[in-house]
């Protein structure tokens, strides 16, 4: 394959490798996930629903962590099963977690669903329909509320596509990652295009236009040309939404990843080369980038929250919705709120025993200074516009530029590196830079390097 300019330009960067091979969070939250505590469950959270304001808008996120087939790469939380009737059973419980939640959150309206996994797709046709008519009957939806759901296109049946349409879906989240066949099986996730193109129509005919794919790059035995024929074969199925991922290989944490041969893995180096290259070709295909990894029409609700400043960040990556609270339904699930974060009970039996009790399953959290909100809105706008600026996030704390002269100091390096400039209070990472705002974040982190948590290299 003949180089592109970026790949030029990014082997004039390589003395950045040390910095880029750094392990930082992706900073979906701050605090981040792995310093939530035992000290934080059911009961804080619903005090915290009762301090809500009336009529604050909500979010849902509901989780639903089952595969019909582990793919090796995959950190989410999940469960391979054989049988529809583990599944079956969680959803009966999930239909009494939502009927437990839906009276301390009444008088708030929904904004925004989104149903993730595992695959939601796990699901039966009719239990498609049932799991939205129960939402439907226990929270009250805005009627242009977006529904989106991540969606598995292996298998995808046209009986599914007909019930995702009937509950309303408005947004399809597809999986792609690499359309090579070495790399898909490589990570246990054998996918033909063609198959992914078939769901694309099929989606597509049944009324859900809003269609956004992911792809992953560091993947083993990818290359270069691997990315770039993944990315032409995933422009021509016309995406709202292009999301980049970089693997994050950790088999400590998760120990399916160990199926993964290490050796073949793409270096710090290449994996640079494949972000740079990937954002190159999307971009040249006339979509806007979003924040660190995303890409979207300029049309779409997300190019547009971002020219207006108003892109947010939550636990599904980046989003236009801006609704304070974000209540997450299902094991493991995630909630956010202006009070703090929760987290569900990852162990299906533990959520389930809580749920049963008639609790609301919180197994830990964290509840938020004011110095955790200022740090947060810095990192969160660094992620969200490449840029941050410390007089004006820090003022409704009494705070300015001069108390982060510690963290200015840390980003020397950086900014000897061409990786964020510094002008006065405002700090900007440059377009060409952004692989490095995790970088530039994580110094505003006080957290990091406290406790045992292990994240992903930078790029």
């Amino acid at each position: 394959m003949t180089d592109h300019p970026y790949t030029v330009q990014s082997r004039a960067a390589e003395s950045k490798a040390d910095l880029f091979s750094a392990r930082v969070p992706r900073y979906t939250s701050y605090p981040t996930a792995p310093h939530f505590h035992a000290g934080i469950n059911g009961a804080t959270l619903k005090r915290w629903l009762a301090e809500l304001p009336p009529g604050m808008p909500l979010s849902l996120y509901l989780h639903i962590p089952f595969c019909d087939t582990l793919c090796w790469f995959c950190g989410c939380h999940t469960t391979v099963v054989n049988r529809y009737a583990p599944v079956e059973q969680y959803l009966k419980d999930l239909f009494t977690e939502i009927a437990n939640m839906g009276p301390l959150v009444r008088g708030h309206r929904v904004t925004h669903l989104h149903w993730g996994g595992g695959s939601p797709t796990m699901l039966s046709p009719d239990d498609v329909r049932a799991l939205k008519r129960t939402l439907a009957s226990h929270f009250d939806f805005s009627s242009n509320a977006e529904f989106a759901v991540e969606i598995d296109p292996r298998g995808l049946r046209d009986e599914m596509v007909a019930a995702l349409a009937e509950a309303g879906v408005t947004r399809a989240s597809i999986g792609v990652q690499d359309c090579d066949d070495a790399v898909q099986r490589a990570i246990n996730r054998i996918q033909p295009f063609e198959e992914t193109k078939s769901a694309v129509d099929r989606l597509r005919a049944a009324g859900i236009g809003a269609l956004n794919i992911d792809l992953i790059y560091g993947l083993p035995h990818q290359t270069l040309a691997h990315v770039a024929r993944t990315i032409d074969l995933s422009l021509s199925l016309s995406p709202q939404r292009f999301a980049v991922f970089g693997y994050a290989h950790v088999p400590h944490f998760k120990k399916h990843m160990q199926l993964i041969d290490q050796t073949v893995l793409p270096d710090t180096e290449a994996r640079f080369e494949q972000f740079e290259l990937a954002h190159e070709l999307i971009t040249a295909a006339d979509y806007v980038p979003i924040g660190l990894d995303h890409f979207a029409r300029e049309s779409d609700s997300l190019a547009r929250a971002a020219k207006a400043g108003r892109l947010a960040r939550n636990f599904q990556g980046y989003t236009s919705d801006d609704a304070p609270a974000l209540i997450g339904l299902g094991a493991s699930a995630i909630g956010s709120l202006p009070q703090g974060y929760v987290q569900n009970h990852p162990d299906v039996p533990a959520w389930r025993k809580a749920v049963q009790a008639g609790d609301l399953p919180v197994a830990r959290g964290i509840e938020l200074t004011d110095e955790d909100r200022l740090r947060r809105a810095i990192i969160e706008r660094l992620m969200c516009d490449l840029e941050a600026d410390l007089d004006r996030e820090g003022a409704p704390y009494g705070m300015s530029a001069g108390n982060f002269a510690h963290e200015l100091k840390l980003l020397e390096p950086l900014a000897a590196q061409g990786l964020v400039v510094v002008e006065g209070s405002r700090l900007r990472v440059p377009s060409a830079a952004r692989a490095a705002v995790r970088l530039v974040a994580s110094k505003f982190d006080t957290f990091l390097g406290n406790g045992k948590a292990v994240h992903a290299v930078a790029v």
